[in-house]
């Protein structure tokens, strides 16, 4: 499959965009500012990198207004250049065409439906009772247990697995590995011995969200747990059951949500960070990475906790110190309670 070329002029026009410079200017490919060659399209968001510019041989760079005099070629203004580069990086992606119907390799339950123009893959599982619906992609070697729904144009891509009682709204995208529906985490102590609390719920995601790789959501005790539309989980993340994580909002790789924690919407949850069960927090709060949510956050803003990287011989000292800060504390409150006015 050749390629496909477009003129800076015609992406401009197609992502409503400011043209300077030559708009017949050709565009093969995307590329960062510092590797990218003749005919290709590079962008500038950070000011970090504003250096690289002047230096760049992009044919054609989305940047700022401020920006747009030091390009060496044809220029492409836009508000957030981010956001732009990545609806012009989608023109150039190369997705593999899937024919529609069912690999003979494929163990379709009788009582499961499978559209017409529906692409199932080789060695994959589907369960009795589920549903797959138009437009639906299901990778090589994915299993989709009993009473599963995938509305339309999902796509799961490898390995996936849906265990149980999970539904998928429309175009919900699914990294390789990732498990869906697996029993939550409950137990109870009975006589010395751990007791297996039944996970009867489900698991529902909403429209356009997309799981990572490897990734783990299990599904609820007796309520679901549920993914609001437009929801972004990146690898490696553990969400607990009964949690409900709202609209739009992104987790970052190897954060964990323990069960019954309700996330809001717009929500951005940094790497490694860690969300304790049965607390709620607030829409458009930012967790920065390796945090720890240990209560309620109930405004809006940007949240961090642990200490910052220092040197192992500093950290070693202050960590000593912090087991005398409590008594610290007491012998400062003393001493100003004792104080004269």
């Amino acid at each position: 499959m050749d390629a496909p070329v477009f003129t800076a002029a015609e992406l401009a026009e197609r992502f409503a965009l400011q043209l300077h410079g030559d708009g017949a200017t050709p565009v093969r490919g995307v590329a960062t500012l510092a590797n990218a060659g003749p005919g290709q399209l590079a962008f500038l968001a950070n000011p970090r990198y504003r250096g690289q510019l002047a230096e760049s041989a992009a044919a054609v760079v989305v940047l700022r207004a401020d920006d747009a005099a030091a390009a060496r070629g044809a220029a492409l203004v836009a508000k957030d250049p981010y956001v732009a580069f990545a609806k012009i990086s989608a023109l150039f992606e190369r997705v593999p065409a899937r024919a529609a119907g069912i690999h003979p390799g494929a163990a379709i339950d009788p009582s499961a439906e499978v559209s017409a123009d529906a692409h199932v893959g080789p060695f994959v599982s589907i369960g009795a009772r589920s549903r797959i619906g138009p437009g639906c992609v299901i990778g090589p070697g994915c299993s989709i247990g009993e009473d599963c729904e995938l509305e339309a144009g999902c796509e799961l891509q490898a390995r996936v697995t849906l265990v149980a009682r999970v539904r998928l709204g429309k175009r919900v995208r699914i990294l390789p590995g990732a498990v869906l529906g697996a029993a939550g985490f409950g137990l109870a102590m009975d006589a010395g011995r751990w007791v297996n609390v039944p996970q009867l719920g489900g698991v529902v995601v909403g429209d356009d969200c997309e799981i990572g790789a490897n990734t783990c959501i299990d599904r609820g005790a007796l309520d679901d747990t549920t993914l609001d539309e437009d929801v972004r989980i990146d690898n490696l993340v553990q969400i607990g059951h009964n949690v409900r994580i709202g609209a739009h909002t992104a987790i970052a790789g190897s954060a964990a949500v323990a069960g019954s924690a309700r996330i809001g919407r717009y929500c951005l949850i940094g790497g490694g960070a860690g969300v304790v069960g049965h607390l709620e927090i607030a829409d458009k709060v930012t967790i920065t990475a390796r945090s720890l949510v240990t209560h309620s956050i109930r405004e809006p803003g940007e949240y961090s906790s642990g200490t910052p990287l220092t040197d192992n011989r500093t950290w070693r000292k202050n960590a000593a110190r912090f087991k005398q800060l409590d008594a610290l504390a007491r012998r400062v409150n003393a001493s100003t309670q004792e104080s004269p006015e």
